[in-house]
């Protein structure tokens, strides 16, 4: 019995030790596990940003090209209201599911960015629907539709912890004359 007694020591240190692995293995398991879903999370909601955005930049197109038509806009390729009408219904279809995929996985501000640059958008469309002629108006719409879309893009930065980006206003050189 004294063998097993001057052992004991030794034996409760083994068990001690695979104990603290074992122990120090899970803890890093577990915080692997929450790293990666963490950035599945990521990337998905960054993938319902982006399909938002694309979808509602569709629309955008779209309405510069009406808009140029109506002569409210300097778009180089104008397309009629008649002509636009399936590609403008295509493209608010497209917002839908986006729309739906960012209420699922977006933060609530980066939401509530989205539905100010929709509800411009959405302006828009209804002051050509109304074929207003007014190049001062639309451009204040343009306006506030830029603002709205840099605002849900420093949303979306925030959101995902990503450093500032450009605000997307892009400045054109006049056009020269011949």
């Amino acid at each position: 019995m004294s063998g097993f007694l001057q052992q004991l020591p030794a034996l409760i240190g083994v068990l001690v030790g695979a104990l603290g692995s074992y122990l120090a293995t899970t803890r890093g398991d577990q915080a692997r596990f929450r790293r990666e879903q963490a950035a599945r999370w990521d990337e998905r909601r960054l993938a319902a940003y982006t399909d938002f955005a694309r979808a509602l930049k569709k629309s955008v197109t779209l309405t510069y090209r009406i808009a140029s038509h109506l002569g409210n806009d300097p778009h180089p390729h104008p397309l009629s209201p008649e002509e636009a009408a399936p590609h403008v219904a295509e493209a608010s279809d497209a917002r839908d599911p986006a729309g739906e995929a960012l209420l699922m996985l977006g933060a609530p501000d980066v939401v509530a960015m989205a539905r100010e640059w929709v509800v411009t958008v959405m302006d828009m469309e209804q002051f050509l629907r109304d074929r207003t002629q007014s190049p001062e108006t639309w451009s204040a719409l343009l306006e506030k539709q830029r603002t709205a879309r840099e605002r849900y893009y420093a949303a979306v930065r925030r959101d995902l912890a990503l450093p500032p980006g450009h605000s997307g206003n892009w400045q054109l050189p006049p056009p020269q004359s011949p």
